[in-house]
């Protein structure tokens, strides 16, 4: 038999303790999410269609970004047990300089649209951090801007070679002045990808009103306020005008940018330079033979080429290509601190994350930044925990099989 007995309100306090109530709406909302797909949810609730459309969209069908994070998704990971992970070193060296971990803030274009803080909250961010950070040729702070924000931190530069290729080279010369210490060239390119969702919201710079829009702002009333009430949104790079997504990037992308504009981009650059955009082990080999310190395995967000290439799967064998030559760094599809893991294992020196970077900042500004890298530094450190690897050196090919759910028919097995 059970002795049961009145509950002793002493021993009901021990099991029950009230949480004090948070009182910041910002610092309350992110501190409830937990993953970035909790900041996706924030960041949607708080933004514009349109514009979070711009963000979280792809091209055409978005084949390219279903396909990049379901790689990701497609991981089975063998830990190591009875290894001491106590603490984990998740610090590396990257293109000439130490990182706390082993991913940076991507390039992202019209970052001010999605929060009026944009590139500056980024960079500030990524200095706090101890992790780099990326302005874009359609950013919308300066180079100069960035350097202050960032000062003491790293700051890389991405680069379009515009069909008014004076404006690149300014760019470049800029860059360097403000001891910007890597250039990457964009090369995946050459006109813009068709971006669906954009044009079916009539997405422009400034934003187009519609009985929509207007629908669509009112539940959002801090959007629009902080839009209107700060500096108007310009690109720092691009001379000034106004039009269609499609219009702006077609004025900054040109299809005929050849080897032998790497090559002149190469003499004006005096720091690291590197190619990003690669999709195969050929383009990777080749471009390491012409000299270039890394490259960046990337779809662009399957943003530009739908069906192309997943970086992930490419990633073990560029490895094994051209891994002892040059930096390899991957992007696209990277929601989660263990896909950071996972590439790391299979040999990528270094990381880039573009839209959970904009969730967080679309989520709450600066402190929404803050929140993404908290994020992903605690689920990098747990996975390597979970793994036994006490430091990004340890994590190994071992630790990581990749499954598929798209295998490639040989030409020796075609249906008769």
């Amino acid at each position: 038999m059970v002795t049961r007995q009145f509950p002793n309100p002493a021993e009901l306090l021990e099991f029950i303790q009230f949480r004090k109530p948070e009182l910041n709406a910002r610092k309350r909302r992110l501190e409830g999410a937990l993953t970035i797909a909790d900041l996706r949810k924030i960041a949607q609730r708080r933004t514009p269609k349109a514009v979070f459309d711009y963000t979280d969209g792809a091209a055409e069908g978005e084949l390219s970004l279903v396909r990049a994070r379901e790689a990701f998704e497609d991981i089975e990971f063998h830990p190591s047990v009875l290894c001491a992970a106590d603490a984990v070193d998740t610090s590396c060296h990257v293109l000439g300089a130490p990182a706390a971990m082993p991913f940076g803030i991507a390039p992202t274009g019209f970052t001010r649209l999605m929060q009026t803080e944009g590139e500056l909250a980024g960079a500030s961010a990524a200095g706090a951090a101890g992790i780099p950070f990326t302005l874009s040729t359609l950013g919308t702070a300066s180079i100069e801007e960035v350097k202050r924000a960032n000062s003491n931190g790293r700051n890389w530069m991405q680069l379009y070679m515009m069909r008014d290729r004076e404006i690149s080279y300014e760019l470049i010369r800029r860059a360097s002045a403000e001891d910007f210490d890597v250039l990457l060239v964009t090369v995946d390119s050459p006109v813009a990808g068709a971006r669906l969702r954009d044009i079916r919201n009539g997405f422009s710079i400034p934003p187009q009103l519609t009985v929509g829009t207007v629908l669509n702002a009112i539940p959002r009333p801090w959007w629009w306020f902080d839009f209107l009430t700060t500096p108007r949104l310009d690109f720092s790079a691009i001379p000034a005008g106004s039009g269609t997504i499609r219009e702006i990037l077609g004025s900054a992308m040109d299809p005929t940018v050849s080897y032998e504009d790497l090559k002149v981009v190469r003499d004006l650059w005096p720091g690291r330079l590197v190619v990003k955009g690669v999709q195969s082990v050929e383009d990777s080999k080749r471009l390491v033979d012409q000299g270039v310190d890394g490259i960046v395995l990337s779809n662009h967000g399957g943003r530009q080429l739908d069906r192309a290439p997943v970086p992930f799967h490419l990633l073990p064998q560029v490895v094994r290509e051209v891994g002892r030559d040059a930096t390899i760094m991957i992007d696209t599809g990277i929601m989660n601190g263990a896909d950071i893991v996972a590439s790391v294992a299979l040999g990528a020196n270094f990381t880039l994350v573009g839209r959970a970077y904009l969730y967080g900042l679309m989520a709450g500004g600066r402190q929404g930044v803050d929140r993404m890298i908290e994020i992903l530094r605690s689920e990098i450190e747990r996975t390597m925990k979970l793994l036994g690897a006490a430091s990004l050196a340890e994590l190994e090919p071992r630790h990581v099989t990749q499954l598929r759910r798209l295998a490639p028919i040989s030409h020796a097995e075609d249906v008769r």
